[in-house]
């Protein structure tokens, strides 16, 4: 990434490139191949031992030195690269898991979200032999006549939802005789399946992929706990502006 402006944050060409060729997995082992990664790596080796780094053909420090950056902003930062490596472990434990554990999941998710509220019997898990087509059933109302079904899909992260899932999913609505439901997947969708999914004009189909996912459960504490916690402070000007008028 490139810092073109402070608090401002832009991805690379060579990031887009990175992307663009769709690793299954973005890791030590695959940065280290770029002499930007490993030059950060070095960074602190280098400013320990300048004389000898330099010797040996080692960028500047100086070249190496980050931007600088507020304390608020690289505490932002550095939570924002934790939630990252959470939602990455989350979808890992998700796909490992058996497949009926998902359905449930989603369930457990959109209860926690308030779709259903507390009343038993909101949410039901569908997803067996005869269900249609779809994997779970939440009544939003007391009698049930607002009703969203789920479908849940379980795939590797190089395994992308096609636009035919879409259309069955949109099929089983019908049979269900529903108009809107949400469909959730450990990957991604198709380029085409979100264009199906937005231009539907009979149904409402909502699509939710691995990383709003991951997002929502760490939102909503869906399969994470709180580990710690920390406190920041400022100034309390009211306090030292009654002080001073006294």
């Amino acid at each position: 990434v490139a810092q073109p402006a402070r608090a401002v944050i832009e991805i690379t060409q060579r990031g887009r490139d990175v992307l663009a060729a769709k690793p299954d997995r973005i890791d030590g082992k695959l940065l280290r191949q770029f002499v930007e990664f490993r030059n950060f790596q070095e960074r602190s080796h280098v400013s320990r031992t300048p004389d000898v780094a330099r010797e040996a053909g080692a960028p500047s420090p100086d070249l190496l030195a980050p931007p600088t950056i507020a304390p608020e902003e690289r505490i932002q930062q550095a939570h924002a690269e934790l939630d990252a490596d959470l939602s990455s472990s989350l979808l890992d434990r998700i796909t490992q898991a058996p497949p009926d554990f998902f359905e449930t999941l989603v369930l457990d998710l959109l209860g926690a979200m308030g779709y259903g509220g507390v009343r038993a019997g909101a949410r039901e898990r569908l997803g067996k032999s005869g269900d249609g087509g779809v994997d779970g059933l939440i009544r939003e109302d007391e009698l049930g006549l607002d009703r969203l079904y789920l479908q849940a899909k379980r795939y590797q992260p190089t395994n992308k939802v096609g636009v035919d899932a879409i259309r069955s999913f949109a099929g089983a609505l019908d049979d269900h005789g529903a108009d809107k439901g949400i469909m959730i997947t450990t990957s991604s969708f198709s380029p085409e399946a979100l264009a199906y999914a937005k231009r539907n004009q009979r149904k409402r189909i909502i699509l939710i992929d691995g990383e709003v996912l991951a997002h929502l459960m760490i939102r909503f504490n869906v399969g994470v706990r709180l580990h710690r916690t920390f406190e920041m402070k400022r100034i309390d000007q009211d306090y030292f502006d009654q002080t001073e008028a006294d």
